[in-house]
């Protein structure tokens, strides 16, 4: 089974889709799997009953993961050099003629005594040969007319540069066009990124632009990889995801344009193409807000009253007495932007996304998670289980849960010397006080890592013993892990203190080799023979 079969949360649409009743073969052909495999999952669904019920409530992905797993347990990879490419050129040089799978495969079998490939083996390697060979007659768009409220087809087109005025520098540029498969009514916005949030809020004003929802929409492969990523069929899933989470919600169905094949969907190809040979080559236009402006006036009284070249009618009146009324309503409450975006693990045990930190259980250490991000909440999955949720809205870079570190070792981040003073006040005033003089044991050298040592040793042992130790290390004036060490590992906090009074560390009652002035004038010196001299 590959990974983008076992997709779960793929697999939560096929529920989705079954559930609001489009038959096997649409489900097969949206979600870009064979009739076939789309069988094998559904049998698999069924069986374990979470095919039927709301589409609203779908079954979580972990329960879909057991359900599939139990019933279709993963398969071993497929090899990947083809068995037959030893006789390529043969094979290559009797399809150039003509031949169909079958009779190269008899030839073969009959003319080379070592060959030893299956019929299937020439079969995908004519299929690989044909799709080198370019466009063939079955790839010509078929145009296919829709009914109203069908279809719609979205796109960007490339437009120039202009001026952001919130960064204060020319930009390159962009406009989005949604055009209505039926009447041909269009809203195009221009934008300076395509970025999935970008994407999903074009989506939205487009659906209020027009006040409902299209019940299909096209979408492209973009080379900006906004969709491509999404539905291409090797391609990565973060887009598919969050695109999935604003179909959903208006509750219309994705019906993505098949990789490398751009004029399958030639109604927005076509609206784009009109877009800016008719609205911005006759316009100089600097500022992207009086662009839009303009734009948004100019779709409304030249495009949308246009004679359309095909269908030879208005756009916009035939989108307001004909095709508004077949379009699905505009939910009731608004969506909550939702982005997926695949992440790895750091060695600190944090994923990154829009440039903040979030932790998650050291273990993953290394494996691929999924982060969903609403504005805010960040949740992260590992294998279709949920495994963090982090508040969005932080100040700080780093979101960082305690127990998602290693037992005993997550304190270490804390680097302030209020935290471990704190620590120490919580295990007594005899420990808090210690730790504080060895913070300032020395003037120049910081103690943290003595007093880390410190705390999280005292923690092992029993509050009473740990405060004992701390006051005959203070007693006797040791500040060192070593000494504070020995007390425990001896006992010797068991013992009583002494009673006479030890001066402090360090510290003299008087100097131990000074005299005083007057001491040194008392002296006599000594009176030397004469003869000495």
């Amino acid at each position: 089974m590959s990974a983008l079969r076992a997709d779960m949360y793929r697999l939560q649409e096929l529920v989705r889709l079954h559930r609001m009743g489009t038959k096997s073969r649409d489900v097969a052909r949206l979600l870009r799997m064979s009739p076939k495999t789309e069988l094998g999952y559904r049998t698999a669904l069924t069986a374990a009953g979470l095919l039927a019920g709301d589409p609203a409530d779908l079954p979580d992905l972990d329960i879909l993961k057991v359900a599939v797993l139990e019933q279709r347990p993963p398969r071993p990879a497929p090899q990947q050099r083809s068995s037959v490419e030893r006789w390529a050129h043969a094979i290559r040089e009797m399809r150039a003629r003509g031949a169909q799978p079958r009779a190269i495969f008899d030839r073969l079998r009959l003319e080379e005594p070592d060959f030893a490939g299956s019929l299937s083996a020439i079969k995908r390697f004519c299929a690989r040969l044909d799709h080198e060979q370019g466009v063939q007659a079955d790839d010509v768009v078929i145009p296919v007319e829709t009914g109203p409220g069908e279809i719609a087809q979205v796109d960007f087109g490339y437009v120039g540069k202009l001026y952001d005025p919130r960064e204060g520098v020319l930009r390159k540029a962009w406009v989005f066009v949604m055009v209505l498969g039926y009447s041909r009514h269009l809203f195009a916005r221009v934008v300076f990124d395509q970025r999935v949030e970008t994407w999903l809020a074009l989506h939205q004003e487009a659906f209020r632009w027009f006040g409902a929802v299209p019940q299909v929409l096209v979408p492209d492969n973009l080379k900006a990889a906004v969709v491509r990523a999404a539905f291409a069929i090797d391609g990565a899933a973060s887009l598919n995801r969050s695109y999935r989470e604003l179909a959903r919600h208006y509750g219309f169905k994705v019906d993505p344009t098949p990789i490398y094949a751009p004029e399958k969907k030639g109604k927005v190809e076509s609206a784009v193409r009109y877009v800016k040979r008719s609205f911005f080559r006759p316009r100089d236009l600097a500022d992207v807000d009086v662009a839009n402006r303009e734009l948004d006036r100019w779709v409304r009284e030249i495009a949308g009253l246009r004679h359309h070249g095909t269908t030879g009618r208005k756009p916009r009146e035939v989108f307001e007495q004909a095709e508004a009324q077949h379009l699905l309503p505009l939910p009731g409450v608004p969506f909550e932007t939702v982005m997926w975006k695949e992440a790895t693990v750091h060695t600190d045990s944090h994923v990154s996304f829009e440039k903040r930190l979030y932790s998650v259980p050291w273990r993953l250490i290394g494996k691929t998670v999924w982060i969903r991000a609403t504005p805010a909440t960040v949740t992260i999955y590992a294998d279709d289980t949920r495994v963090a949720t982090h508040d969005r809205r932080g100040t700080e870079v780093r979101s960082t849960l305690d127990h998602h570190l290693p037992e005993h070792r997550g304190e270490l981040r804390h680097r302030s010397r209020s935290f471990w003073e704190q620590r120490a006040d919580g295990l007594g005033d005899e420990v808090g006080a210690f730790i504080r003089e060895v913070f300032d044991a020395d003037e120049v050298l910081t103690q943290l890592r003595t007093v880390q040592a410190m705390v999280r040793h005292l923690q092992q042992f029993p509050v009473e013993r740990a405060r004992a130790a701390c006051a005959r290390a203070r007693f006797y004036g040791n500040h060192t892990y070593g000494g504070l060490k020995r007390i425990l590992a001896h006992g010797l906090d068991l013992e009583p203190l002494p009673t006479a009074v030890v001066p402090a560390r360090g510290v003299l009652e008087s100097p131990r080799y000074a005299r005083s002035a007057q001491q040194l004038l008392d002296l006599q010196p000594p009176e030397v023979p004469d003869e000495c001299h």
